[in-house]
């Protein structure tokens, strides 16, 4: 298993970072030993909505050999989905057997074209916006669409790390890895 995290300026830091770090710990753990990622971007520097900056591993480099892709939210959001070259790059993913994302992410997905026809869900402030790009948007924490999984605000990338934890590993590991993160909210 190959997960491309994608990061983008002003992205929202705790949507990048509440998912992965309990999918990371599934290899950490032992549970899925051959688990991979890369940190993706399309630009050299990345710093998040309040300046913390972050080291992509990949630069510009196609997405489409990861089975899955996890897109974070945060304001930058707004200004990439009318960016033509950054979506261009983002649906390179478009053969990724799963297409991830937190928050305002879902409009990234959505400018890409991964959500036609699906029931999409955003932080409440982006459901407007999220309206053009899929069927209906849905006012829960997580939505499972099959090859397009998406979640709600920034809290709600812990309860997706977790989701995707036993999505690819199990129920057993997902709580292993709930309780060593300390983490009571499900």
């Amino acid at each position: 298993m190959r997960i491309g995290f994608i990061i983008y300026p002003r992205m929202t830091a705790l949507d990048f970072v509440g998912v992965y770090d309990p999918l990371t710990r599934l290899k950490s753990m032992g549970f899925m030993p051959q688990l991979r990622w890369e940190i993706c971007a399309y630009s050299l520097e990345v710093r998040d909505g309040a300046g913390l900056g972050f080291v992509p591993t990949k630069v510009r480099e196609p997405l489409h050999a990861y089975d899955m892709i996890i897109v974070p939210g945060g304001f930058g959001s707004r200004k990439l989905i009318d960016d033509k070259n950054f979506i261009k790059w983002l649906k390179t993913a478009e053969p990724c057997r799963l297409k991830v994302s937190v928050c305002t992410g879902s409009l990234l997905l959505g400018a890409a074209g991964f959500l036609k026809g699906k029931k999409a869900t955003t932080h409440l402030s982006a459901f407007d916006e999220l309206r053009r790009f899929c069927s209906s948007v849905v006012d829960e924490r997580i939505i499972d669409e099959g090859d397009v999984i998406t979640a709600r605000g920034v809290t709600s990338s812990i309860d997706l790390g977790l989701y995707l934890c036993e999505k690819l590993a199990s129920l057993q590991a997902k709580e292993q890895i709930r309780q060593q993160m300390d983490y009571q909210h499900l």
